[in-house]
Protein backbone atom coordinates (compact mmCIF):
# COMPACT_ATOMS: atom_id res chain seq x y z
CA UNK A 1 0.00 0.00 0.00
CA UNK A 2 1.02 3.56 -0.44
CA UNK A 3 -0.66 6.67 1.12
CA UNK A 4 -2.83 8.64 -0.91
CA UNK A 5 -2.31 11.99 -2.99
CA UNK A 6 -5.21 14.62 -2.64
CA UNK A 7 -6.97 13.93 0.34
CA UNK A 8 -8.20 15.83 3.33
CA UNK A 9 -8.18 14.51 6.60
CA UNK A 10 -11.35 15.34 8.79
CA UNK A 11 -13.15 14.97 12.43
CA UNK A 12 -13.24 11.78 14.12
CA UNK A 13 -10.73 9.99 11.75
CA UNK A 14 -12.88 10.64 8.48
CA UNK A 15 -11.21 11.61 5.67
CA UNK A 16 -12.36 13.64 2.22
CA UNK A 17 -10.75 12.24 -1.23
CA UNK A 18 -10.29 14.65 -3.62
CA UNK A 19 -9.09 12.92 -6.75
CA UNK A 20 -12.32 12.42 -8.65
CA UNK A 21 -15.60 14.57 -8.33
CA UNK A 22 -17.06 12.52 -6.44
CA UNK A 23 -15.07 13.66 -3.57
CA UNK A 24 -16.31 10.68 -1.40
CA UNK A 25 -15.82 11.28 2.65
CA UNK A 26 -14.76 7.90 3.60
CA UNK A 27 -15.03 6.49 7.18
CA UNK A 28 -12.55 4.55 8.97
CA UNK A 29 -11.84 1.29 7.66
CA UNK A 30 -14.05 2.05 4.55
CA UNK A 31 -13.31 2.28 0.93
CA UNK A 32 -14.32 4.92 -1.56
CA UNK A 33 -16.71 4.93 -4.35
CA UNK A 34 -13.91 3.41 -6.60
CA UNK A 35 -13.11 0.66 -4.03
CA UNK A 36 -9.60 0.76 -4.36
CA UNK A 37 -9.13 3.70 -1.81
CA UNK A 38 -8.98 2.62 1.80
CA UNK A 39 -9.30 4.64 4.92
CA UNK A 40 -6.79 3.07 7.47
CA UNK A 41 -7.12 5.34 10.70
CA UNK A 42 -7.62 8.14 9.05
CA UNK A 43 -4.78 7.93 6.99
CA UNK A 44 -6.11 7.23 2.68
CA UNK A 45 -4.38 4.74 0.75
CA UNK A 46 -4.13 3.64 -2.68
CA UNK A 47 -4.60 -0.22 -2.99
CA UNK A 48 -3.56 -0.61 -6.70
CA UNK A 49 0.00 1.42 -6.44
CA UNK A 50 2.27 -0.95 -8.66
CA UNK A 51 -0.37 -4.02 -9.36
CA UNK A 52 -0.43 -4.00 -13.03
CA UNK A 53 -3.78 -6.06 -14.08
CA UNK A 54 -3.27 -5.54 -18.20
CA UNK A 55 -0.51 -4.20 -19.91
CA UNK A 56 -0.12 -4.26 -23.98
CA UNK A 57 1.52 -2.29 -27.01
CA UNK A 58 -0.84 -0.57 -28.70
CA UNK A 59 -0.97 1.74 -31.73
CA UNK A 60 -1.77 5.56 -30.58
CA UNK A 61 -4.61 5.34 -32.81
CA UNK A 62 -6.16 2.64 -30.62
CA UNK A 63 -6.45 4.87 -27.71
CA UNK A 64 -7.96 6.76 -29.80
CA UNK A 65 -5.55 9.57 -30.47
CA UNK A 66 -5.13 10.54 -34.16
CA UNK A 67 -2.96 13.99 -33.90
CA UNK A 68 -1.42 12.94 -31.19
CA UNK A 69 2.46 11.16 -32.93
CA UNK A 70 0.34 9.20 -35.48
CA UNK A 71 1.65 6.40 -36.39
CA UNK A 72 3.52 5.80 -33.26
CA UNK A 73 3.04 2.85 -30.28
CA UNK A 74 2.01 3.54 -27.06
CA UNK A 75 2.95 1.04 -24.00
CA UNK A 76 -0.83 0.59 -22.32
CA UNK A 77 -1.44 -0.11 -18.84
CA UNK A 78 -4.05 -0.68 -16.15
CA UNK A 79 -5.17 -1.43 -12.50
CA UNK A 80 -7.99 -2.73 -11.03
CA UNK A 81 -11.00 -0.64 -10.49
CA UNK A 82 -13.16 2.36 -11.66
CA UNK A 83 -15.28 5.71 -10.61
CA UNK A 84 -17.84 4.45 -12.75
CA UNK A 85 -19.91 1.46 -13.23
CA UNK A 86 -21.42 2.23 -16.72
CA UNK A 87 -23.88 -0.53 -17.72
CA UNK A 88 -22.46 -0.89 -21.64
CA UNK A 89 -18.82 -0.86 -19.55
CA UNK A 90 -16.00 -2.75 -22.78
CA UNK A 91 -13.55 -3.63 -19.90
CA UNK A 92 -16.00 -4.60 -17.05
CA UNK A 93 -13.91 -8.27 -16.03
CA UNK A 94 -11.09 -5.27 -15.05
CA UNK A 95 -12.59 -2.22 -14.07
CA UNK A 96 -15.48 -3.63 -12.05
CA UNK A 97 -13.24 -6.64 -10.50
CA UNK A 98 -13.16 -4.80 -7.28
CA UNK A 99 -16.98 -4.74 -6.36
CA UNK A 100 -17.15 -8.08 -6.73
CA UNK A 101 -14.17 -8.48 -3.98
CA UNK A 102 -10.99 -9.52 -6.36
CA UNK A 103 -9.02 -6.62 -5.68
CA UNK A 104 -5.54 -7.76 -5.51
CA UNK A 105 -5.26 -9.56 -9.12
CA UNK A 106 -1.96 -8.08 -11.46
CA UNK A 107 1.84 -8.02 -11.34
CA UNK A 108 3.86 -6.01 -9.27
CA UNK A 109 5.94 -3.46 -11.44
CA UNK A 110 7.70 -0.49 -10.35
CA UNK A 111 7.26 2.96 -12.29
CA UNK A 112 10.92 2.51 -13.49
CA UNK A 113 10.37 -0.73 -14.49
CA UNK A 114 7.42 -0.20 -16.86
CA UNK A 115 9.04 3.09 -18.22
CA UNK A 116 12.07 0.77 -19.39
CA UNK A 117 9.81 -1.55 -21.05
CA UNK A 118 8.19 0.94 -22.72
CA UNK A 119 11.30 2.35 -24.09
CA UNK A 120 12.37 -1.08 -25.06
CA UNK A 121 9.84 -1.96 -26.95
CA UNK A 122 9.78 0.80 -29.14
CA UNK A 123 6.79 3.08 -27.86
CA UNK A 124 6.71 6.66 -28.02
CA UNK A 125 3.82 7.36 -25.31
CA UNK A 126 2.85 5.38 -22.43
CA UNK A 127 -1.07 5.26 -22.30
CA UNK A 128 -3.15 4.95 -18.89
CA UNK A 129 -6.31 3.32 -19.99
CA UNK A 130 -8.38 0.30 -20.16
CA UNK A 131 -10.31 0.96 -16.54
CA UNK A 132 -10.23 4.85 -14.93
CA UNK A 133 -6.39 6.15 -14.56
CA UNK A 134 -7.65 8.55 -12.15
CA UNK A 135 -8.11 6.04 -9.80
CA UNK A 136 -4.90 4.44 -10.40
CA UNK A 137 -3.05 8.32 -9.96
CA UNK A 138 -0.54 8.17 -7.62
CA UNK A 139 1.12 4.99 -9.70
CA UNK A 140 0.50 6.96 -12.92
CA UNK A 141 1.96 9.91 -11.80
CA UNK A 142 5.44 7.80 -10.62
CA UNK A 143 5.26 6.35 -14.20
CA UNK A 144 5.01 9.31 -15.52
CA UNK A 145 8.05 10.74 -14.35
CA UNK A 146 10.17 7.92 -14.68
CA UNK A 147 8.61 8.12 -18.22
CA UNK A 148 9.64 11.52 -19.46
CA UNK A 149 13.12 10.52 -17.81
CA UNK A 150 13.05 8.06 -20.70
CA UNK A 151 11.82 10.84 -23.36
CA UNK A 152 8.28 9.31 -23.68
CA UNK A 153 4.99 10.99 -23.49
CA UNK A 154 1.97 9.84 -21.41
CA UNK A 155 -1.54 9.78 -22.20
CA UNK A 156 -5.06 9.54 -19.85
CA UNK A 157 -8.03 7.42 -21.27
CA UNK A 158 -10.37 8.35 -19.10
CA UNK A 159 -13.69 9.48 -18.19
CA UNK A 160 -12.75 12.95 -17.79
CA UNK A 161 -14.69 12.70 -14.01
CA UNK A 162 -11.54 14.36 -12.35
CA UNK A 163 -11.30 17.48 -10.09
CA UNK A 164 -9.57 20.69 -10.73
CA UNK A 165 -6.65 19.25 -8.06
CA UNK A 166 -6.05 16.54 -10.26
CA UNK A 167 -5.43 17.93 -13.15
CA UNK A 168 -3.25 20.82 -11.93
CA UNK A 169 -0.85 18.08 -10.06
CA UNK A 170 -1.05 16.11 -13.42
CA UNK A 171 0.05 19.40 -15.94
CA UNK A 172 3.59 19.08 -15.50
CA UNK A 173 3.63 15.55 -17.03
CA UNK A 174 0.53 14.66 -18.84
CA UNK A 175 0.87 15.53 -22.35
CA UNK A 176 -2.45 14.11 -23.75
CA UNK A 177 -5.87 12.60 -23.35
CA UNK A 178 -8.53 10.70 -24.78
CA UNK A 179 -11.67 11.77 -22.41
CA UNK A 180 -15.23 9.79 -23.10
CA UNK A 181 -17.84 12.32 -23.07
CA UNK A 182 -20.66 9.20 -22.59
CA UNK A 183 -23.66 11.66 -22.97
CA UNK A 184 -24.87 15.47 -22.84
CA UNK A 185 -27.85 14.92 -20.53
CA UNK A 186 -27.21 14.40 -16.90
CA UNK A 187 -29.84 11.53 -16.05
CA UNK A 188 -27.58 9.34 -18.56
CA UNK A 189 -24.77 9.64 -16.49
CA UNK A 190 -26.90 9.71 -13.54
CA UNK A 191 -28.80 6.33 -14.60
CA UNK A 192 -26.66 4.19 -16.40
CA UNK A 193 -22.79 5.43 -14.68
CA UNK A 194 -23.67 6.51 -11.49
CA UNK A 195 -21.70 9.92 -11.64
CA UNK A 196 -22.90 13.64 -13.28
CA UNK A 197 -22.54 15.28 -16.40
CA UNK A 198 -21.10 18.89 -15.25
CA UNK A 199 -18.00 17.91 -13.99
CA UNK A 200 -17.19 16.24 -17.04
CA UNK A 201 -17.44 19.09 -18.98
CA UNK A 202 -15.55 21.18 -16.47
CA UNK A 203 -12.41 18.62 -17.33
CA UNK A 204 -12.65 18.98 -20.80
CA UNK A 205 -12.82 22.73 -20.67
CA UNK A 206 -9.47 22.80 -17.69
CA UNK A 207 -7.37 20.13 -19.74
CA UNK A 208 -7.86 22.60 -22.58
CA UNK A 209 -6.77 25.34 -20.56
CA UNK A 210 -3.75 23.68 -19.42
CA UNK A 211 -2.25 23.10 -23.16
CA UNK A 212 -3.16 19.29 -22.85
CA UNK A 213 -3.64 17.96 -26.30
CA UNK A 214 -7.01 16.45 -26.43
CA UNK A 215 -9.32 14.76 -28.15
CA UNK A 216 -13.40 13.47 -27.46
CA UNK A 217 -14.97 10.04 -27.82
CA UNK A 218 -18.52 9.57 -27.53
CA UNK A 219 -19.88 5.94 -27.66
CA UNK A 220 -23.85 6.00 -29.63
CA UNK A 221 -25.92 3.69 -27.91
CA UNK A 222 -29.21 3.18 -29.77
CA UNK A 223 -31.70 4.94 -27.58
CA UNK A 224 -29.49 6.22 -24.81
CA UNK A 225 -27.88 9.26 -26.54
CA UNK A 226 -28.34 8.99 -29.96
CA UNK A 227 -31.15 11.28 -31.18
CA UNK A 228 -30.23 14.49 -33.12
CA UNK A 229 -31.04 16.97 -30.11
CA UNK A 230 -28.54 15.36 -27.98
CA UNK A 231 -26.11 14.76 -30.37
CA UNK A 232 -26.35 18.09 -31.86
CA UNK A 233 -25.42 19.74 -28.15
CA UNK A 234 -22.68 17.86 -27.71
CA UNK A 235 -20.99 18.39 -31.01
CA UNK A 236 -21.67 22.08 -30.61
CA UNK A 237 -20.26 22.16 -26.69
CA UNK A 238 -17.05 20.62 -28.75
CA UNK A 239 -16.80 23.06 -31.35
CA UNK A 240 -17.65 26.36 -29.07
CA UNK A 241 -15.79 24.99 -25.77
CA UNK A 242 -12.77 22.97 -27.10
CA UNK A 243 -12.54 24.51 -30.27
CA UNK A 244 -13.79 23.07 -34.34
CA UNK A 245 -10.16 21.28 -34.61
CA UNK A 246 -10.83 19.15 -31.50
CA UNK A 247 -10.72 15.37 -32.98
CA UNK A 248 -14.02 13.88 -31.95
CA UNK A 249 -14.21 10.13 -31.98
CA UNK A 250 -18.13 8.66 -32.55
CA UNK A 251 -17.80 4.66 -31.99
CA UNK A 252 -20.30 2.12 -32.69
CA UNK A 253 -21.67 0.16 -29.55
CA UNK A 254 -21.62 -3.57 -29.59
CA UNK A 255 -23.95 -5.37 -26.96
CA UNK A 256 -21.74 -5.76 -23.77
CA UNK A 257 -22.13 -6.73 -20.01
CA UNK A 258 -25.47 -5.42 -18.73
CA UNK A 259 -26.53 -4.42 -22.31
CA UNK A 260 -26.68 -7.54 -24.16
CA UNK A 261 -30.01 -7.04 -25.08
CA UNK A 262 -29.68 -3.81 -26.95
CA UNK A 263 -28.79 -3.83 -30.94
CA UNK A 264 -25.10 -2.76 -32.10
CA UNK A 265 -25.65 1.00 -33.42
CA UNK A 266 -25.98 1.04 -37.20
CA UNK A 267 -23.72 2.51 -39.78
CA UNK A 268 -26.40 4.88 -40.87
CA UNK A 269 -26.50 6.45 -37.11
CA UNK A 270 -22.61 7.17 -37.18
CA UNK A 271 -23.32 8.71 -40.09
CA UNK A 272 -25.76 11.03 -39.19
CA UNK A 273 -23.65 11.97 -36.18
CA UNK A 274 -21.35 12.95 -38.15
CA UNK A 275 -23.24 14.94 -40.42
CA UNK A 276 -24.70 16.78 -37.43
CA UNK A 277 -20.87 17.43 -35.64
CA UNK A 278 -19.78 19.03 -39.12
CA UNK A 279 -23.07 21.20 -39.32
CA UNK A 280 -21.60 22.11 -35.85
CA UNK A 281 -18.56 23.21 -37.02
CA UNK A 282 -16.14 20.29 -36.15
CA UNK A 283 -13.26 19.53 -38.90
CA UNK A 284 -11.80 16.08 -37.28
CA UNK A 285 -14.89 13.32 -36.88
CA UNK A 286 -13.63 10.18 -36.83
CA UNK A 287 -16.03 6.83 -36.65
CA UNK A 288 -14.82 3.93 -34.97
CA UNK A 289 -15.37 0.37 -34.82
CA UNK A 290 -16.54 0.26 -38.11
CA UNK A 291 -13.95 -1.64 -39.90
CA UNK A 292 -13.69 1.30 -42.44
CA UNK A 293 -10.49 3.51 -42.80
CA UNK A 294 -10.09 6.54 -41.05
CA UNK A 295 -7.83 8.49 -42.71
CA UNK A 296 -7.21 12.66 -41.92
CA UNK A 297 -7.21 15.04 -44.27
CA UNK A 298 -6.65 19.01 -44.51
CA UNK A 299 -9.85 21.15 -43.25
CA UNK A 300 -9.16 23.56 -45.94
CA UNK A 301 -8.52 21.97 -49.43
CA UNK A 302 -9.70 18.11 -48.28
CA UNK A 303 -6.32 16.38 -49.18
CA UNK A 304 -5.98 13.24 -47.36
CA UNK A 305 -2.54 14.12 -44.88
CA UNK A 306 -2.73 10.95 -42.80
CA UNK A 307 -3.62 7.33 -44.90
CA UNK A 308 -4.35 4.66 -42.34
CA UNK A 309 -5.08 1.09 -42.43
CA UNK A 310 -7.31 -0.24 -39.71
CA UNK A 311 -4.82 1.52 -36.80
CA UNK A 312 -1.91 1.38 -38.90
CA UNK A 313 -0.57 4.62 -40.83
CA UNK A 314 0.39 3.83 -44.55
CA UNK A 315 1.30 7.37 -45.45
CA UNK A 316 2.14 10.96 -44.62
CA UNK A 317 1.73 14.42 -46.44
CA UNK A 318 2.28 16.60 -44.25
CA UNK A 319 5.05 18.94 -44.23
CA UNK A 320 7.39 19.27 -41.38
CA UNK A 321 5.78 22.11 -39.88
CA UNK A 322 2.39 20.69 -39.86
CA UNK A 323 0.71 22.29 -42.69
CA UNK A 324 -0.87 20.73 -46.17
CA UNK A 325 1.47 20.57 -48.82
CA UNK A 326 -0.90 21.62 -51.34
CA UNK A 327 -2.88 24.68 -49.65
CA UNK A 328 -0.55 25.66 -46.21
CA UNK A 329 -3.34 25.33 -43.64
CA UNK A 330 -2.09 24.06 -40.29
CA UNK A 331 -2.95 20.58 -38.85
CA UNK A 332 -3.48 20.61 -35.29
CA UNK A 333 -1.92 18.02 -33.14
CA UNK A 334 1.18 17.25 -31.71
CA UNK A 335 4.27 15.40 -33.85
CA UNK A 336 2.10 15.39 -36.90
CA UNK A 337 4.53 15.06 -39.17
CA UNK A 338 6.96 12.77 -37.59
Amino acid sequence: MQEALLYKQLPHGRVRCHLCAHRCVIDKGHLGLCQVRENRGGTLYTLVYGRTISEAVDPVEKKPLYHFHPGSLAFSIATPGCNFRCTWCQNWEISQRPRVGDLLSGLQATPDKIAASARRQGCRSIAYTYTEPVVFFEYARDIAMAARREGLANIFVSNGYMTKETLDEARNWLDAANIDLKAFRDETYRRFAGARLQPVLDSLRRIRELGIWLEVTTLIIPGINDDDAELKALATFISRQLGPETPWHISRFFPCYRMQQTPPTSLETLQRAETIGREAGLVHIYQGNTGQEQDTVCSQCGLSLIDRRGFSVTAKRVRPDSTCPDCGAPLAGIGMAE
